[in-house]
């Protein structure tokens, strides 16, 4: 934070050093963490709800909903993600582990998706036929993913073909091609 790295600058110019040095970034630390805590715990305080009428008094929230109430687990689960910047991390876990449901059946027989990343999806094929094939249903793939999981989330489709054995054991080897045969 802008405020502890401040801190730490004014403690290396009053001439700490070492654990010196430390102990101030630690209480500089300390302190920017309770001061979020208290905003935290401000935002959560019940509001208070003003009743017109005769003199205007102030209540408390009667039985209705409130922030204090039990939230449902994915309710939860989502403000934590946010809070913590993981709602990325996530999408990118949802395409890879909801893939069948995403891409039907069919698609999802054939290929199984390696890895995402910025944007990218790697998709491994079965075969070099079902390399193809999927090569040529990149824009129908790009549409459906962008319909259950949201635009910019897959932005391109790379489409590698099924990998040969390798006939390398050991620490030693010949150079050369070796045993070759078609694979896929």
């Amino acid at each position: 934070m802008p405020g502890e790295q401040g801190d730490l600058l004014a403690g290396e110019r009053a001439g700490l050093r070492g654990a010196d040095l430390a102990r101030d970034a630690l209480r500089a630390a300390r302190e920017a963490t309770a001061r979020k805590a208290d905003e935290r715990a401000e935002e959560a305080r019940p509001k208070l709800r003003v009743v017109s009428g005769r003199g205007r008094r102030r209540r408390w929230s009667g039985s209705g909903p409130d922030d204090r109430d039990p939230q449902p687990f994915g309710r939860v689960v989502s403000r934590v993600s946010m809070d913590r910047g993981w709602s990325s991390r996530l999408t990118d876990a949802t395409v890879l582990g909801r893939w069948p449901q995403l891409v039907g059946s069919d698609v999802a027989d054939h290929c199984i998706p390696v890895s995402l990343r910025d944007g990218e999806l790697t998709l491994q094929a079965e075969s070099t036929a079902w390399a193809t094939q999927l090569r040529t249903l990149q824009r129908q793939l790009l549409t459906r993913l962008s319909a259950a999981v949201g635009p910019d989330v897959v932005r391109r489709i790379r489409v590698v073909g099924p990998s040969g054995p390798s006939w390398r054991h050991g620490p030693r080897h010949v150079r050369g091609r070796g045993p070759r045969d078609t694979y896929g």
